[in-house]
């Protein structure tokens, strides 16, 4: 009687395997990035060699915070990842800042760029000597952002196949690059593997660290899903470690591939240095380039919406976003109303022409934001040692991580203060908010009764429940 009512229990049910973790990890942190973000790196660094280090030390970065969150997520077995981990060490406030930025900013701001990419580049091959259509690209951008919806909506195992495919699909394309730089290192091209031009001011070096970690970003969207993870403590670190480290490999591999091929100027003056690679190498076949990085930034829309409409349903668990946020899918067990608020903002920002200026403000407020939930562990470890915590990471590592986070969040906050002061502004705007929505309890009988009115309404459109209430209710 107890497992058919568990069985019953409208939930978000653990159905990822190992593998599905490890597509996950990899396909979220690989869509655009490692095809636009070589000039960046480059521009900052001045030399081939010192941009090669910064992509290593941007692995290492990442594989250093990613170990961190395999003892947060182990021992804070909730939806959400950073969100849980600082609403239970510095509670509420804290905890609904780091949402606000993640939810209505930073996350659908990214997916539509990464859609964006990716009508691009579908329409590259007909448009071989010009950009595409603005409007063309951003109406194919709705239609991949409303295909993916639905496949998230129906099931979460569909989602998870649509994961595994296009991470095959999207390695496929960087091993061939790779394939084709060897072959060239073969020949003897490594004439542009110096430090000529090497800049040595901080400022410069830690800006080229945000064009690489914005290549790494997505190592922690496990975490977000971890409650849908079957035997989490197990395979949450492993796909954390085999991603991580795969990444690295194939983002510094891929970088040496380029530069067999591409002088430092041509790679920063290319809007996409995949396909002037392409272009010199590969002849007639040069068109296959663009089709693979559409492949790659498709299966990197479907990990952002995966993994962000768990943080809005997490938020709702914590009475920190609308009720109907926290209802399931009575037959789909997917939280199919996060999925469609994501998709929705997603949209609402595709009509913007300030979608990239937007992602620049807040970035450091990620990374500010990554750094709390890290500082979260050492935290934790003084004011609760007795909590379980299936894996213990050494004090080292979160103690070098915050530094290095201080370092990547402090200088380009010197360098750009402008870009800083509107970050910060887009982080205060969430303090209204939280007391007006969240802190604010007597609310007026007509905005209760709105509020309850509209629930219902989009409950029995999209035949959802509330979370652990019986699918037969």
């Amino acid at each position: 009687m107890d497992e058919k009512k568990v069985e019953d229990e409208v939930t978000l049910k653990p159905k990822m395997t190992l593998l599905n973790g490890i597509t996950v990890i990899v396909g979220s942190i690989i869509g655009s990035g490692i095809f636009v973000s070589p000039a960046g790196v480059l521009m900052h660094t001045g030399s081939v060699n010192l941009s090669l280090i910064v992509w290593i030390a941007s692995g290492i970065f990442s594989m250093v915070g990613a170990y961190c969150y395999a003892e947060l997520g182990t021992m804070i077995r909730k939806s959400g990842a950073d969100y849980a981990y600082i609403m239970v060490t510095f509670g509420p406030f804290l905890a609904f800042i780091r949402l606000w930025i993640e939810c209505m900013i930073v996350r659908p701001c990214s997916q539509a760029i990464v859609a964006l990419t990716f009508s691009v580049y579908v329409m590259k091959p007909f448009f071989p000597d010009c950009q595409p259509p603005e409007d063309a690209a951003r109406m194919l951008a709705v239609c991949c952002i409303c295909v993916l919806t639905f496949v998230n909506c129906y099931d979460v195992k569909w989602a998870t196949r649509v994961q595994d495919v296009f991470t095959y699909a999207k390695l496929a394309a960087l091993f061939v690059i790779i394939a084709a730089g060897f072959y060239q290192l073969a020949l003897g091209k490594t004439e542009h593997f110096t430090f000529t031009n090497t800049k040595t001011e901080i400022t410069s070096i830690a800006l080229s660290f945000y064009s690489g970690l914005f290549a790494y970003n997505g190592w922690n969207y496990l975490n977000f899903i971890i409650e849908e993870l079957k035997d989490p403590v197990r395979n949450l670190p492993r796909a954390i470690a085999i991603s991580c480290t795969l990444v690295t490999v194939v983002y510094v591999f891929t970088n040496v591939a380029f530069y067999t091929t591409l002088s430092p100027a041509e790679v920063i003056g290319s809007e996409a240095v995949a396909v002037s690679f392409a272009n010199i190498l590969f002849g007639p076949m040069a068109w296959t380039i663009p089709v693979f990085v559409a492949l790659s930034t498709f299966g990197a829309v479907n990990g952002i919406l995966l993994t962000s409409s768990r943080l809005f349903y997490s938020g709702a668990c914590e009475g920190q976003m609308p009720e109907l946020l926290t209802m399931i899918q009575q037959k789909r067990m997917t939280p199919a109303p996060a999925v469609l608020v994501m998709a929705v903002l997603s949209m609402l920002y595709l009509t913007s022409s300030d979608i990239f200026a937007l992602i620049n403000y807040v970035g450091f407020a990620t990374w500010l934001s990554i750094g709390v939930s890290v500082l979260c562990l050492p935290w934790l470890r003084w004011k609760q040692p007795n909590l379980e915590r299936p894996i213990k990471v050494n004090l080292i590592w979160p103690i070098l991580y915050l530094l290095a986070t201080a370092f990547v969040t402090a200088v380009p906050m010197i360098a750009s203060p402008v870009e800083t002061g509107i970050g910060l502004l887009m982080i205060l705007s969430s303090i209204p908010v939280y007391f007006v929505f969240i802190l604010w309890k007597d609310k007026p009988q007509w905005f209760a009764k709105g509020t309850y009115g509209v629930t219902i309404t989009f409950q029995r459109l999209l035949m959802v429940v509330g979370k652990a209430k019986s699918a037969k209710v």
